[in-house]
């Protein structure tokens, strides 16, 4: 390999040089692009990776895996690439459906030689970044937050970057804040977010960005809404009235919203979330004008909603007792998402709109409700 015999002559030329003013070797490292940490023995410094154009497919490594988003994305990539060439990750025990379905490892983002190890090892070409403390847990623990949304990150970029992987790391509408435009939000504009998850979420972009200017990482984030989703029940998130509806229309007939009815936010089904990352995953790099994108699908209030549901259950009974807390999130977020660069540089278009959401999650949430009753 070219690179490699020029580094070890370079190496070798910095080991028998008389003590001097010279740049050290790690600056000849990262000018040609290898990690931006120091590398450290002559075993890390002759890995070969594999790049993703000399491969049939990538081999895809998902980090925080056993979330909603990461089982759902390995599901889809595994139909895509083959099941052994997708490796979902977690620091928790996968459900046996999990672990059965395709390959699965243990994986902590802290530990910065396990990550390198599996990233040797499995000889990763596309690694997808799904490890974060969310808003409410991220608020409750700030320095537990800060450590696996900021630290655990840097140890993602500078993995990435000495392997030269293709890097994807979500982003949220709350990565914005009360004084960015709400109606629409563009791509660029005044970020301010007032909560931990927020904060980490815009100093992902912004590293993500930098390390593609610096090392020519080959960085790519999406902002997400709020995604919904039948596989998984509300865990007391600001967006999660809109899954709780659905539970409750089912089940009781009744359902107690904790935002005002007519609170607007950025809204997406789960499988135009997930086709999403894959897209822009794939897009070629000449297509991308910039490295971080809005997505959108739909925009609604709780009693529009509401209202869509109750085409199909007449007798749902909506009252509002208004969580003030949540309540004064939701009114710093974007009330709609303007993604007319995705559309435009890579061809993003959603195929679920809300009357389509609606139909989907009843006929999902009902056909669980009627097996659990006939077990």
């Amino acid at each position: 390999m070219p690179v490699l015999r020029a580094l070890s002559k370079v190496a070798k030329q910095a080991l028998l040089a008389p003590a001097c003013g010279c740049q050290p070797l790690t600056v000849a490292i990262r000018n040609i692009s290898f990690s931006p940490r120091q590398v450290t023995s002559g075993s890390d410094a002759s890995f070969h990776s594999v790049s993703f154009s000399e491969t049939d497919h990538p081999k895809v490594l998902i980090t925080g895996g056993l979330g909603q988003l990461g089982v759902g994305l390995a599901k889809l990539l595994r139909k895509r690439f083959g099941k052994n060439n997708v490796i979902l990750s977690d620091i928790r025990k996968p459900p046996s459906n999990v672990f059965h379905s395709g390959p699965f490892i243990y994986s902590d983002i802290l530990d910065y030689k396990n990550l390198r190890e599996i990233v040797v090892n499995n000889r990763i070409t596309w690694l997808v970044h799904y490890s974060a403390l969310l808003s409410a847990v991220g608020e409750a623990n700030v320095p537990l937050a800060r450590a696996v949304n900021i630290t655990g990150l840097h140890n993602i970029l500078d993995i990435a970057a000495e392997h030269g992987l293709r890097l994807f790391v979500p982003s949220t509408i709350g990565a914005f804040g009360p004084t960015s435009p709400r109606n629409p939000t563009p791509d660029l504009c005044v970020q301010r977010p007032r909560t931990i998850y927020g904060v980490s979420k815009v100093h992902a972009e912004l590293m993500g960005e930098y390390y593609h200017h610096r090392y020519g990482l080959d960085f790519r984030c999406l902002r997400y809404p709020g995604i919904i989703s039948a596989d998984s029940q509300p865990g007391g998130g600001t967006t999660d009235y809109a899954v709780q509806i659905f539970h409750d229309a089912i089940k009781t007939g009744k359902f107690e919203c904790n935002l005002k009815p007519d609170t607007r936010l950025p809204m997406m089904y789960i499988d135009d979330c997930l086709r999403a990352t894959l897209e822009v995953m794939e897009a070629p790099v000449e297509t991308l004008s910039m490295r971080t994108y809005n997505i959108n699908a739909m925009s609604f209030t709780p009693e529009e909603l509401a209202n869509e549901v109750q085409k199909q259950l007449p007798d749902l009974q909506v009252t509002y007792e208004i969580d003030s807390v949540r309540q004064a999130i939701a009114d710093s977020w974007p009330m709609n998402f303007d993604d007319s660069n995705a559309r435009n540089d890579w061809g993003w278009k959603h195929d679920y709109d809300l009357p389509e959401l609606v139909q989907t999650m009843l006929n999902f949430i009902g056909s669980d409700s009627r097996i659990a009753q006939a077990n």
